[in-house]
């Protein structure tokens, strides 16, 4: 028998999550995409910090390979958006100089399937070097780009890198979902003294999310390491991040309209750190667990997920296995039809949420 909470305990974290929400008059949203999201924190801390600068391929005077510099060249001239030649290697490393030397270099990557030209870089390198010189050069920099799965561009442009890079100690990585998300991570991780690995979905760019007037202020800055609660839920906990989230939100919707089940939908957010207290929260409140990604299986984000919860008392809060929804254990597949079973969907989801569930599910739409 699993061992539960007691009604006191999620009692009193129920009273306190209500008063994380305003009860004031809703603020006023927009649309903004979270291409334009990101646009809009790079302009902000470029105007704010002379330090920082952007760099890497087609970034300056073709504003982005997808747009998401557009305008800064225009703004802030040679000197700060700085077009480089097709050599991750080359200014990956020129980036990382930069910041030993006290600049705050955002360095874009086309796609984080080209970062692995620059990966000595990026961990030998910036990941490692305030350790190494004892905390005596800290290493400002942003690494971001699109990043996972694409449409109809194969095996070598649709890895997920979120497991490869949040292996690495000395490295913080940010997995954004919605323009929100975008633009208060961007900042968050320009401001840091630390490297940021920024893995961003190309799919999403041009997907536009309601933001505040507070979102849209310069202001605005998410922290680094903290999860959000996108859709509360009492069955079963659903932990994703980027894309993923927005397939758990999907499947979050069609079980509650089609089942009755009420799925808890966390963002992670950020990948490392990881917010596993909110990852512990829900399950003491659901009691079941499934995680979502786009990454293979094998040593996944999911995986270590599973681990965090099988070393902690989370364990006993648990009334079934953990159930992981990854991506195919293949290499992108370049047809259409195979590239869509190779990538998680919805229905995925809902299939993981059945099985685990299991018979609990007609006792769910008695209710």
């Amino acid at each position: 028998m699993a061992l539960k909470s007691s009604p006191a305990v999620l009692g009193m974290l129920t009273r306190l999550s209500r008063r994380s929400f305003a009860t004031s008059k809703a603020l006023a949203s927009k649309p903004v995409t979270v291409r334009d999201a990101l646009n809009q924190a790079i302009d902000e801390e470029m105007e704010r910090d002379e330090k920082v600068f952007v760099l890497g391929e087609e970034v300056a005077q073709y504003d982005g390979a997808y747009k998401v510099t557009r305008g800064l060249w225009k703004k802030y001239g040679d000197k700060r958006v700085i077009d480089t030649p097709i050599t991750e290697a080359g200014f990956a490393g020129i980036a990382v100089g930069a910041a030993f030397a006290g600049l705050k270099p955002i360095c874009e990557f086309m796609t984080f399937n080209f970062s692995m030209q620059a990966i000595d870089h990026i961990i030998n390198s910036a990941a490692k070097t305030f350790y190494m010189s004892a905390g005596t050069v800290p290493v400002p920099i942003v690494f971001r780009g699109p990043n996972g799965a694409a449409s109809g561009v194969a095996a070598q442009h649709s890895q997920c890198f979120g497991a490869w890079y949040s292996h690495c100690p000395g490295l913080k990585v940010l997995m954004p979902y919605s323009a929100e998300d975008a633009k208060g991570l961007l900042k968050a991780a320009i401001r840091d003294p630390d490297p940021v690995v920024m893995l961003e979905d190309e799919i999403m760019y041009g997907i536009p999310f309601p933001m505040s007037d507070e979102a849209q202020s310069k202001d605005f800055v998410l922290p680094i390491g903290k999860a959000k609660v996108e859709r509360e839920g009492r069955h079963i906990t659903l932990v994703c991040a980027g894309r993923g989230t927005d397939t758990a939100l999907k499947a979050a919707e069609q079980l509650a309209g089609s089942k009755g089940i009420e799925c808890e939908v966390v963002n992670l957010r950020t990948i490392r750190p990881m917010d596993f207290d909110t990852i512990a929260r829900s399950i003491a409140k659901t009691h079941h667990l499934i995680t979502v990604e786009q990454g293979w299986p094998q040593s996944g984000i999911g995986a270590e997920i599973c681990a965090r919860v099988m070393e902690s008392p989370s364990f006993f809060e648990l009334d079934a296995p953990v159930w992981r929804v990854c991506g195919a254990d293949v290499p992108m597949p370049y047809a259409r039809t195979l590239e869509a079973h190779a990538v998680p969907g919805p229905a995925d989801v809902v299939d993981a949420v059945t099985n685990v569930l299991g018979n609990k599910i007609s006792a769910v739409q008695a209710q």
